[in-house]
């Protein structure tokens, strides 16, 4: 567990590292949120995914329950997003552009949590077997830093101010080291995990094709965000093939 808990600061490192590249080039948030789209896409597809039908095969899981799991994450964010608009929404910017800071505050939450889990994979990848934990911990650090750029895309992109922002970022980074830490404490049961991805699925489609995607091109379309998007998603693509 020792080398679980030192890979999961690694990660605490990678999400650091994401977060404040975001922030410096704060200004330049279309072409990151056009890229930061494309990742969480990738997420979805080559990660999250593969990972549910693995887990489907080896435990001959159900797919539909974790399949409602998914429209449940999609919708649950959806009807968060949209009751904190109406309720809050009151200014004109907010009716047409849809941006309110607790929106990025649910957001980023949403995302924290999963980053704790990626720290959880960690401590029970290793309590399978170190070769298991060393791939996990791969997995989570190499996508730790797109993590820590969709916090701060998140944010920002509701209105957060950067201080507030630093300070999920922060938050963010420190995840993964206490997920790996409760493996020591507790173990999650198979069928619920898998559950967990596929909400986290659903939670992923929502923000990257009706928040972060429609934003990034908000201003102006062009190829190069277009090619960014496309990009962010063939960075996910080799970092999982590789791997």
């Amino acid at each position: 567990m020792t080398t679980a808990i030192l890979l999961s600061i690694a990660a605490f490192l990678a999400t650091i590292l994401g977060g404040f590249f975001a922030l410096k080039f704060k200004d330049k948030l279309h072409y990151i949120m056009a890229f930061a789209a494309g990742v969480l896409l990738g997420i979805v597809a080559f990660d999250i995914l593969p990972e549910i039908i693995e887990q489907v095969k080896i435990y001959d899981f159900a797919i539909t329950p974790i399949m409602i799991a998914l429209v449940f994450g999609f919708l649950l964010f959806h009807t968060l997003e949209k009751s904190i608009l109406i309720q809050h929404c009151h200014e004109e910017d907010c009716a047409l552009h849809h941006k309110h800071p607790k929106i990025g505050i649910a957001s980023a939450s949403a995302l924290i949590g999963h980053i704790f889990l990626d720290g959880v994979s960690i401590g029970l990848g290793f309590k399978i077997s170190p070769t298991v934990g060393l791939l996990v911990a791969i997995a989570v650090i190499s996508h730790d830093f797109t993590d820590g750029m969709n916090i701060v895309t998140l944010m920002l992109n509701n209105k957060n101010s950067v201080k507030k922002t630093t300070l999920f970022v922060i938050l963010g980074a420190l995840a993964p080291i206490l997920g790996a830490a409760s493996t020591l404490l507790f173990q999650i049961p198979d069928f619920y995990l898998v559950l967990y991805l596929g909400f986290f699925a659903g939670f992923l489609l929502y923000i990257g094709a009706s928040d972060i995607l429609p934003e990034a091109h908000a201003e102006k379309s062009s190829y190069k965000l277009m090619g960014l998007t496309i990009l962010g998603t063939l960075f996910i693509f080799t970092v999982t093939t590789l791997i």
